[in-house]
């Protein structure tokens, strides 16, 4: 498997059919497609239409000019800094600089208002400390540009803004060539020798991005499906790389390897087995879109002859590009448990459309979070302003999935499954947020929930105190440690039942759930399969929870007690819901509804 042999390529084509094996193996079928497989086609592009997963032609070309200007103000910062550094100036007209697009733009599958990867490729002359100084200053100078921050100290490090109303991701890689030419390409893996980590990370989007849309058979078809599963992960809230499911890369890695083993299917089709391949899939067996590149220039690669840690991944999806790498290092035993069920769960209703029991409107519906769970950790997360509100509450998402683990090692936790949607809090419920050091509530409040499944046992008393505890703490050194922390800046942890909810979400939105549920609940009586009946690996399905709560109130899960209800890191002085001391609720027990 890990030999150095290259598998064939489509040389990167969008027209027909492909004869040539694309990725590991030969295709499972090479049909072509029936009447009615275009027709299903055609019924899920209308039915994408309403999500606003299309952009219109005048938004792609704002994009495009947006890009254009950014390319412009690059080629013109090299020049500047370069003469600055005492280089003639005929010499530096000529060094060149390139804006390069990745992620979803790149791939065709943006949506209406959502942002841009790109990546700014300067010569061997430009420093880091150049871009993340008088680029960045450039930048802040520009009329169309708003929001401009730097995250220098970041894995990849990134300069986010507001161009001109679409937000912009724009990384950095000073490549190990006196110039960067209008039509370079970034494929070479030659061109890796002798970067720098940070800058080989930040090439990785681009190299992978091209190489994905390389080894595909039909790129329109890949697109269309593409659009259809990330619309669909996302409903079913199932789409965040930083929380432990599946982000943006791999959900195309996954689509694209159900291209290739299908390469002369349409769109519907694709769909329609890319619940079939990955419902089945046997993981942690990883899926590869071709063979990996025999490149030996020192980066380390994912290899788990060689590296222990990479024995541990649950569900591992290999980049194409080198240096390979698991887009999915993330994924939890809780989050791979609610990605199968989804997975099982979307196979079912694909089943059905195909069949012509059911319409595409089915696949994108939301299923009930907060009615199939009992018992839920809510993480309140507040600032004292906006800027540094945003600061924080990425810090803190960006450790959601530590605190996921912690629950996990806790023998009777069976799941804690975390909602990717975060929260505001709702006006009605300002008296449950978090206080200033003035004792009012404070001005942001954003809110994460994570709801718990416990094991069936009589009488049982779950004490959850140190999983918090050692979570916050966490997020308060951490933040400390990079010099984020400011004054106002808090967060708690806090055990709820089900019934308390109202005290932190709009009614209106619990209500909704609850006609969710009981429609789920409704299906899963009548027998339609769609509903999904019991479901696998431990997490119960929308209607088993809401349904076992009607029929009996006697449960195992009705006995259990869990200890520490509210608990907030050192920095917050928090105070519980019901307005006691932190200290006072964590000795307070809190028996299911």
């Amino acid at each position: 498997m890990w030999n150095s042999e290259r598998s064939q390529s489509n040389g990167g084509g969008a027209g027909g059919a492909s004869t040539k094996t694309l990725g590991m193996t030969s295709a499972i079928s090479t049909a072509e497609p029936k009447p009615e497989d275009i027709q299903k086609t055609k019924e899920l592009e209308k039915s994408l239409e309403p999500f606003n997963v299309f952009e219109a032609e005048e938004e792609l070309n704002h994009r495009m000019e947006i890009l254009a200007k950014l390319n412009t103000l690059v080629k013109q910062w090299v020049r500047d800094v370069s003469i600055a550094k005492n280089m003639p100036e005929a010499m530096a007209e000529k060094l060149g600089g390139k804006i390069y697009t990745f992620g979803s733009y790149r791939l065709g599958v943006h949506h209406k208002g959502a942002d841009i990867d790109a990546l700014c490729v300067a010569p061997r002359n430009i420093e880091r400390a150049d871009y993340f100084g008088s680029f960045f200053d450039l930048l802040k100078q520009q009329p169309e540009v708003t929001e401009c921050r730097a995250v220098e100290e970041a894995f990849v490090p990134v300069i986010k803004m507001n161009f001109d109303g679409i937000e912009i991701d724009l990384l950095f890689a000073r490549l190990a060539l006196k110039e960067i030419p209008d039509n370079f390409d970034l494929r070479d893996d030659m061109l890796l020798k002798n970067l720098d980590q940070k800058s080989v990370r930040s090439l990785n989007g681009c190299r992978v991005t091209d190489e994905i849309l390389r080894l595909v058979p039909n790129i329109d078809n890949f697109r269309l499906a593409l659009r259809t599963i990330k619309l669909w992960a996302k409903r079913h809230g199932i789409y965040s790389n930083s929380l432990g499911y599946f982000g943006g890369v791999s959900w195309a890695m996954l689509v694209a390897r159900t291209c290739q083993l299908y390469p002369n299917a349409v769109a519907a089709t694709l769909v329609h087995k890319f619940f079939l391949v990955f419902s089945r899939w046997k993981w942690p067996q990883p899926v590869l879109l071709k063979q990996p590149d025999n490149v030996n220039l020192g980066f380390q690669v994912w290899d788990p002859r060689v590296n222990v840690q990479d024995r541990f991944h649950l569900m591992p999806i290999i980049t194409p590009a080198y240096p390979q790498q698991n887009s999915t290092f993330n994924v939890s035993s809780s989050t791979r448990k609610v990605m199968l069920m989804e997975f099982n769960r979307g196979m079912q209703i694909t089943d059905d459309i195909m069949m012509g029991k059911q319409l595409w409107e089915k696949l994108f519906e939301a299923p009930s979070f907060f009615y199939r769970y009992r018992h839920f950790i809510v993480l309140l997360v507040s600032s004292s302003n906006a800027d540094d509100h945003l600061e924080w509450c990425g810090l803190v998402e960006s450790k959601i999935r530590y605190l996921i683990q912690n629950l996990e090692r806790n023998q009777h936790i069976n799941l804690a499954h975390v909602n990717p949607k975060c929260y505001e809090q709702h006006e009605q419920n300002a008296a449950t947020t978090l206080n200033g050091a003035d004792g009012k509530p404070t001005a942001f409040c954003s809110l994460w929930f994570i709801g718990l499944e416990f094991e069936r046992s009589e009488n049982l008393n779950v004490d959850l105190t140190e999983s918090i505890q050692n979570f916050t703490d966490s997020v308060h050194k951490h933040a400390v440690h990079i010099k984020l922390l400011k004054d106002g800046m808090k967060i708690e942890a806090r055990h709820v039942r089900r019934k308390q909810l109202t005290q932190y979400l709009d009614p209106n939105l619990l209500k909704r759930e609850r006609k969710i549920s009981d429609s789920y609940t409704q299906q899963s009586s009548g027998g339609s399969s769609a509903a999904g009946g019991p479901i696998s690996n431990g997490s119960a399905s929308p209607a088993d929870a809401a349904s076992r709560k009607r029929k009996s109130s006697d449960l195992a899960s009705s006995t259990t007690t869990t200890t520490a209800s509210s608990l907030a890191s050192p920095m917050a002085g928090a105070v519980g819901s019901n307005g006691s001391a932190s200290k006072k609720r964590r000795n307070d027990s809190v028996s299911a509804a």
